[in-house]
């Protein structure tokens, strides 16, 4: 017996098809919870933040100079 990991759009009318086609072969559905692939940009920043890869300056011309612009 094989099994197989699919990820199915619940919320377009093919996927309501196939989820519906599935269940009525009387297949056995595990429905897996919802894995976030990416970070969104705030929690990406945040983590920047935390390991200390933001500077932070008084002024324009302070960041300039630190640049060496």
């Amino acid at each position: 017996m094989a099994t197989y990991a699919l990820t199915i759009n619940e919320r377009s009318n093919s996927g309501k098809a196939l989820i519906e086609y599935l269940e009525a072969l009387k297949l056995d559905l595990q429905l897996l919870p919802k894995v976030r692939l990416r970070k969104s940009s705030y929690e990406r920043s945040m983590d920047d933040i935390k390991h200390g890869c933001i500077e932070k300056f008084a002024s324009a011309d302070e960041m300039c100079d630190s640049l060496g612009i």
